[in-house]
């Protein structure tokens, strides 16, 4: 999922959210004037990572994004014939999972509705939709998955799913978002928005949620 809900622990997010803009001031202060804004357009860049994609068992739609650019992409990509099927992550919406509102959308648009699959959850947290997934990847016994997101969500979607889906191939395909504008994010406020929620968050899963979720691991052990 792209925006979940925010860590619950406030004053350490904030720090984060600090550190994050005390960075960007220093490298911005730092060298010419050209330099200043091409460390700030590397910032926002580094968010969107996108590879080239390779045949996989599955391609992996995250939720929050039914009717859009993340759901089109993955049926395009089993379309060209990456994967057998497109698992829909789905967290509900107005009652439904959102995956069972998405197919009718793929199929008006020509797309195939026979490989498209709906996996229900209640995730609210790209961390969240990473735990519930694991078990039923696990029950699939995929090793190769291709993952598709948000273009500004998907250097922290790769990250979180990785750490917590070990034992996985993760390729990450971002799907453009006409919302999000990297290489120039402080210019309008949605961009400036989504550039520095992502950043607090890559830094909160690496820093506290991942860390926690091995000592807890290891604590049931």
């Amino acid at each position: 999922m792209a925006l979940g809900r925010k860590m619950t622990d406030r004053p350490r997010t904030r720090s984060i959210r600090w550190l994050i803009a005390l960075s960007l001031v220093l490298a911005a202060s730092a060298g010419g004037f050209l330099f200043r804004w091409k460390m700030l357009a590397a910032a926002g860049n580094y968010l969107v990572y996108s590879q080239t994609p390779r045949k996989a068992d599955l391609i992996l739609v995250l939720g929050g994004n039914f009717w859009g650019e993340r759901v089109v992409e993955g049926a395009e990509l089993a379309r060209q014939g990456y994967a057998p099927v497109v698992l829909l992550s789905s967290p509900p919406y107005r009652g439904l999972p959102q995956g069972e509102l998405s197919i009718p959308f793929l199929v008006q648009k020509g797309y195939r509705e026979d490989n498209l699959q709906v996996f229900a959850h209640d995730a609210n947290s790209t961390i969240a939709e990473a735990n519930a997934l694991r078990p039923e990847l696990a029950r699939r016994r995929v090793k190769r998955v291709i993952l598709v997101t948000s273009s500004y969500h998907s250097r922290r979607a790769a990250v979180v799913f990785r750490l917590f889906c070990p034992g996985i191939e993760f390729i990450s395909v971002a799907a453009d978002d006409p919302q999000f504008h990297p290489g120039t994010w402080w210019e309008d406020d949605i961009s400036r928005r989504l550039f520095y929620s992502e950043w607090e968050k890559i830094a909160g899963s690496v820093l506290i949620a991942y860390p926690t979720y091995l000592v807890r691991r290891a604590g049931r052990r």
